[in-house]
């Protein structure tokens, strides 16, 4: 294929995968929540920027990550949802190229920046893999698989997400020959099967990106015995979550951890009441 064909398919491609909001669109100083900026560092020096929201006396704590049209400035909803109706301290992050991040976002290094938010999450918490929610939407939940498949998690949460990038590129441009030239594929359904622990995985019915079938694959390959596929009957691809999915959430998280007390893992007992304070992770 000649060279300026290859290049328009590869910016045809970071326009498609990584369309990062605008900072405009969001709300950089929320009222309703109290949120600590956070400054810490991925791969290559990259200097990335989150929120870390603690919840006074949290049942979770969650490590968000958000879709591949969202950034920190535009989660404050959703974490306000997460902190009234889960009871969670949540960590929400930027990867590189998004909001206040520096860099240019690609597939591995999306992964080291969800690797690296994960650790500072640990230190500053002071609690192990095992005792945090991953939790990702869309493009984060490729990134939230990967995490968990390295490193393991309390429970896996995805939303709207896709077995494989290639997938779901496929099905909206089957013109296009994404399957042999797409460069960040996101292979979830093979990194989902090195991750044991409970999986909780969402999707609408009439999900207009990503079809269900196409989404449900995820579940079906999930190895954990601990797993739910929780289907909303209606609503778009970016569409905010229904109350009933926090409840049925929760009443799932409420099950993993009586699984967890009955096989000894130590219950959440660090993170919200600590100290404040921003640190850098290498």
């Amino acid at each position: 294929m000649p060279s300026l064909e290859l290049n328009v398919i590869r910016a045809f491609e970071r326009w498609l995968v990584y369309p990062a909001p605008s900072l405009a669109k969001g709300n950089w100083s929320p009222r309703w929540i109290e949120n600590e900026d956070v400054v810490f560092t991925s791969s290559g020096g990259t200097q990335l920027h989150g929120w870390f929201v603690p919840h006074p006396e949290p049942k979770h704590v969650v490590l968000y990550s958000h879709g591949n049209n969202e950034h920190v400035g535009n989660q404050v909803n959703q974490l306000l949802r997460l902190q009234s109706m889960l009871d969670a301290t949540v960590f929400v992050y930027d990867y590189r190229g998004y909001g206040r991040s520096e860099g240019q976002p690609t597939e591995r290094g999306l992964m080291a920046d969800g690797l690296a938010a994960h650790q500072w999450l640990l230190k500053r918490t002071g609690l192990t893999a095992g005792d945090v929610v991953l939790m990702g939407r869309s493009l984060g939940g490729g990134v939230s698989v990967a995490i968990a498949a390295q490193r393991g998690a309390r429970a896996l949460v995805l939303d709207a997400t896709f077995p494989r990038m290639v997938d779901a590129a496929s099905y909206n441009y089957p013109w296009l020959p994404v399957r042999t030239f797409m460069r960040d594929r996101y292979d979830s359904l093979s990194r989902i099967g090195q991750y044991k622990g409970p999986v909780f995985q969402s999707h609408r019915a009439t999900d207009e990106i990503v079809p269900v079938d196409l989404a449900r694959q995820l579940t079906d390959q999930a190895p954990s015995a601990i797993k739910q596929f929780y289907e909303i009957p209606t609503g778009r691809h970016n569409e905010p979550l229904p109350p009933d999915y926090y409840t049925a959430l929760d009443r799932f998280l409420a099950r993993v951890q009586r699984s967890s007390r009955t096989t000894g893992s130590p219950p959440i007992t660090a993170g919200a009441s600590e100290a404040a304070g921003v640190l850098t992770t290498n």
